[in-house]
């Protein structure tokens, strides 16, 4: 199942979703209003329901946002309906599974009981509500930092205890302003990195403040310097020429199919960055990046993909920084398991990850793309300290 898919699905969803609202909710409204109200209230809720459908199916275009509408109102419009129809759909299965529950016990025999059965009724149908309104207006901003020991075999003894701060996945967008963003590059700046480094998505679309996202980034303070690859959005926005130009202005490398040699006291870093590598071409994964390999130092790529990790462990890469996952942006855990949306296009969705003589990072990021929320997936500065094995 592609992305896409994923996509349509959530958009089929919505649309039984609506359908079994715009058809009940009258009902109701019938048996306490007559007249011009009743009209009224049917006419409110047909007319929710048809700009909700709308807006989320703008979302779906292939095409992407209409000529006539304005890329940020388009992100906002499609966020808000996506959280409608998570909070919706959410609701309205698990008000159907206690309604289901109060016909097996039979409650209307017991008014006492039906009543109690009402009541957690309701609050059950709010819960993803609830959920989804702490996870836009908290947890979305909620930057947390995260200090990870990476193991790596035969590590140079002036290597070991390095810290490279990663940020990644910002989308400074209509749901991320450049105010909040400047707050998580005070939080990195505070840990006084070696090296900080940016895995892509800068911004979401054409219309992002690409600029104010580079002022930002070029914020950032590293012993080392700030480097950084592309990611999906960059290449979606056809603003990676001009990112990797306004960047190196400021201050900030961003490395394409290229790399830049790093000494720290004896040893050498060799880091190398490429492009966005498109899940399509998976056969074609990092294909000619093991030419950027260095012979006798730490070789260390950003990826922002992640699923190229196995790649480059067959390239013989040490470590290799990414993103794109968000962590799965909203994740439940059950018995130690995440699930989440990411998991049907990628077993590395968030982590620590090994393989052989390589590892891998896999970060949250810092912002959403969609649904403007977080749930079980806090926001992200990463922070890797490398360590001998």
């Amino acid at each position: 199942m592609d992305r896409s898919s994923l996509t349509y699905l959530g958009f089929l969803a919505l649309l039984f979703t609506q359908a079994w609202i715009s058809r009940t909710l009258p009902r109701k409204a019938a048996a306490h209003w007559k007249g011009r109200k009743l009209l009224a209230a049917r006419a409110a809720i047909h007319g929710f329901g048809a700009a909700v459908v709308a807006c989320d199916l703008l979302s779906c275009l292939p095409a992407g946002t209409p000529a006539w509408l304005p890329e940020w109102l388009s992100a906002v419009l499609g966020g808000l309906a996506a959280a409608y129809a998570i909070c919706a759909t959410g609701g309205l299965c698990l008000w159907l599974a206690l309604r289901s529950v109060r016909k097996h016990l039979n409650a209307e025999t017991d008014p006492s009981r039906r009543h109690a059965l009402n009541t957690a009724g309701a609050l059950v149908a709010a819960g993803p509500f609830a959920a989804v309104g702490y996870g836009a207006l908290v947890q979305r901003i909620d930057f947390h930092v995260r200090e990870v020991d990476v193991p790596i075999r035969g590590l140079a003894q002036d290597l070991d205890g390095l810290r490279i701060v990663q940020l990644s996945d910002i989308h400074l967008s209509a749901f991320l302003s450049e105010s909040e963003f400047a707050r998580a590059v005070d939080a990195a700046n505070e840990l006084r990195p070696n090296l900080a480094v940016v895995t892509g998505d800068l911004i979401t679309g054409p219309g992002d403040p690409l600029d104010a996202c580079i002022r930002q980034i070029a914020r950032l303070k590293a012993d080392a310097g700030v480097f950084g690859c592309m990611g999906n959005h960059e290449k979606m926005a056809r603003a990676e020429d001009y990112a990797e130009r306004a960047a190196a202005a400021a201050g900030v490398r961003f490395l394409r199919q290229s790399s830049q040699r790093l000494a720290f006291g004896a040893a050498s870093l060799n880091l190398a960055g490429v492009d966005y590598q498109s899940f399509r071409h998976k056969e074609e994964y990092l294909r000619g990046a093991g030419a950027l390999r260095e012979h006798g130092a730490f070789n260390l790529l950003l990826s922002h993909n992640p699923d190229t990790f196995p790649a480059a462990a067959r390239q013989g890469w040490n470590l290799q920084l990414s993103g794109h996952t968000h962590g799965g942006q909203v994740n439940v855990e059950i018995l130690d398991q995440g699930i989440n949306p990411a998991r049907f296009f990628t077993p590395y969705v968030y982590g620590l990850f090994e393989r052989g003589a390589s590892a891998a990072y896999v970060t949250r990021g810092i912002g959403t793309l969609g649904i403007p929320v977080r749930l079980g997936a806090p926001p992200e500065i990463a922070v890797l300290r490398l360590r001998k094995a």
